[in-house]
């Protein structure tokens, strides 16, 4: 079970990430590690923080195809 919640983890992290700014995604990230912290074991927990770490110091690209 909690490797399903892991993995739901990963994905609002990797949601946030493309349909947010640098700034709002990192909130999020955050909000995301507070909760998780309660539902995942202490080893996939460190998991997710260094996955939302990884995640948190990739440059954010804009397709400028989607501006338009």
């Amino acid at each position: 079970m909690n490797s399903v919640l892991l993995q739901v983890c990963k994905e609002l992290i990797d949601d946030a990430k493309t349909g947010s700014a640098d700034l709002v995604f990192k909130g999020i990230c955050l909000e995301i590690l507070a909760h998780a912290n309660h539902v995942l074991s202490d080893k996939e927990y460190m998991v997710l923080v260094e996955y939302t770490t990884k995640r948190m110091q990739e440059k954010h690209l804009i397709s400028i195809d989607a501006m338009e």
